[in-house]
């Protein structure tokens, strides 16, 4: 059976929660959204996905 862990080991159980990211092709990297408003948040500096961050189709 499966289980969730302890608090405080490092890793998260489960998505990020009303988060998305797309691949911005103009700068090469990837870029998180908030899904309520729809304002871009954060990019990724070394052109890898967020983890644990759904992404955009």
């Amino acid at each position: 059976m499966a289980k969730n862990g302890k608090v405080g080991d490092g890793h998260r159980n489960g998505a990020v929660k009303e988060r998305s990211q797309t691949f911005n092709p103009k700068t090469e990297t990837w870029v998180k959204r908030d899904t309520n408003t729809g304002k871009f948040m954060d990019g990724k500096a070394d052109g890898t996905p967020f983890k644990g961050v759904r992404k955009e189709s």
